[in-house]
């Protein structure tokens, strides 16, 4: 009984043993959020879900910005900043920036977006690779390049807040405006793991990165306010959902909000707006194609 007992113990140890050299993914979580959104982004989406114009230069603009061409392609260029502690300048590899943005590209391709690489950046700093507080502001002060419709984005290996990303939302900064911090905190945070072969199980298909480069043009989460009324994301066509997905609940479908009413009762968990894992996203909607559009001729293009 003891050696059977010995045996049983060895055997949980082994497992304990493999289950932590191949831990299980952690779930998706996002720092960005309406809470770090400016008044004048909240009353452009609010004026473009409405259809109304309050009167405010906001609304006004934003109901000019919904007239424009929304179907012209839009081309960004865009500078990828690898930001790395000393003892990890290893994990991130010279092929992985081009297959980053080989998957920004085939994630937009439908939707009338590209992104041009105009450079990459080699950083090893181990306070910018954590990027807490002043050392990101630091960090963006020294690297960011380009205009305000140029999209920086500072892969971090040890990006802190315990969130694979989070980006900064479009606002009227490049209006006349002169505040540098908000300036130069433009553009997104996103873990270097997450990048397509990087160390992130679940999340290393470069997802993380489409998801926060969504919140770059002007997207919420489908999830945003968590509750299944209100205006949630401000886009008609993505069903309300309370919770954020883990994973990707396929069977039995997830569905947070099920007395709303139309067809669609399920979660938008292939929606890139979602937490779910990247294998399960599969794109945007039609309306989120044009929000996107709208908010970059509103505040980005010719900036």
């Amino acid at each position: 009984m003891i050696k059977q007992l010995l045996l049983a113990s060895l055997g949980l140890l082994a497992l304990a043993a493999a289950d932590s050299s191949n831990p299980q993914p952690k779930p998706f979580d996002c720092g960005t959020d309406t809470a770090h959104a400016s008044e004048d982004f909240l009353n452009t989406i609010q004026s473009l879900h409405s259809n109304q114009a309050s009167g405010s230069p906001a609304a006004r603009a934003a109901l000019a910005a919904r007239d424009k061409d929304n179907n012209s392609a839009i081309s960004v260029d865009a500078v990828f900043h690898i930001v790395a502690k000393q003892d990890k300048k290893g994990d991130i590899t010279n092929d992985m920036p081009q297959a980053q943005l080989d998957a920004l590209n085939e994630a937009y391709k439908d939707y009338g977006i590209q992104f041009n690489l105009i450079n990459i950046t080699w950083n090893t700093n181990d306070a910018w690779a954590v990027g807490d507080k002043d050392a990101d502001l630091e960090m963006k002060k020294a690297l960011r390049q380009g205009t305000y419709r140029t999209l920086n984005i500072y892969f971090q290996t040890d990006l802190s807040g315990g969130v694979l990303g989070r980006c900064t939302l479009p606002s009227n900064i490049a209006n006349g405006k002169s505040d540098t911090s908000v300036y130069a905190n433009d553009g997104c945070n996103v873990n270097a793991n997450t990048m397509p072969d990087g160390a992130m199980d679940g999340y290393n298909r470069g997802k993380t990165a489409v998801h926060e480069t969504g919140h770059w043009l002007g997207l919420l989460h489908t999830f945003e306010g968590n509750s299944c009324d209100g205006p949630g994301d401000y886009i008609d066509d993505t069903p309300m959902e309370k919770e954020s997905t883990d994973g990707c609940p396929t069977n039995p479908p997830k569905s947070t909000c099920p007395q709303q009413p139309g067809s669609d009762k399920n979660d938008p968990i292939h929606n890139f707006m979602d937490y779910s894992t990247d294998g399960c996203y599969e794109g945007f909607t039609a309306m989120q194609h044009d929000r996107m559009h709208y908010m970059y001729n509103m505040y980005r293009d010719g900036n």
